[in-house]
């Protein structure tokens, strides 16, 4: 037995809870045109890969700017993603921090509007992805229905 198994028995018989060893899950990370909104790359991994390391593979080269999320900070000082100015999302907690009764925290918090209407774009395509997602899983589903009907009259054709 190794000794991930025998610590993960002794926990079960001690009846604590569990820690998981197996984490399910992907991340999409896309490169979207702020121009037209067209997907110009994808790169799938799995969700436990931080977002910044993906950045650089993002870039088609010829950008002059870049937006991000908050996952994307540091991407302006990694060298695979040198080139484009960065502008990279404050974090949810700092931006709420911000004293909005003092001029330079507002417009902080114009800047910060102004970046987030541009990465808006890159959730168009993941609507559409999901959209399309669930109209084909329940078109499928709608094929089984049908499918299992005509074979249920069939049978009952065939018993009598």
């Amino acid at each position: 037995m190794t000794r991930e198994c025998h610590v993960r028995f002794c926990e079960r018989l001690r009846g604590k809870l569990l820690r998981p060893t197996h984490h399910f899950g992907m991340k999409a990370h896309i490169g979207v045109d702020a121009e037209s909104g067209l997907v110009h790359t994808v790169i799938g991994t799995a969700a436990n890969v931080n977002d910044v390391t993906q950045a650089g593979a993002l870039l088609h080269g010829q950008e002059e700017a870049a937006f991000g999320d908050a996952g994307y900070r540091g991407a302006d000082k990694r060298p695979e993603a040198q080139g484009p100015n960065w502008f990279i999302a404050m974090q949810p907690g700092k931006r709420r921090a911000l004293d909005l009764t003092k001029k330079w925290a507002r417009l902080l918090e114009k800047a910060e509007q102004l970046k987030a209407s541009v990465r808006a774009k890159v959730e168009h395509p993941f609507q559409v992805v999901k959209n399309q997602g669930q109209l084909f899983a329940l078109f499928g589903l709608a094929n089984l229905v049908i499918a299992k009907r005509s074979l249920m009259g069939m049978q009952a054709r065939g018993a009598s």
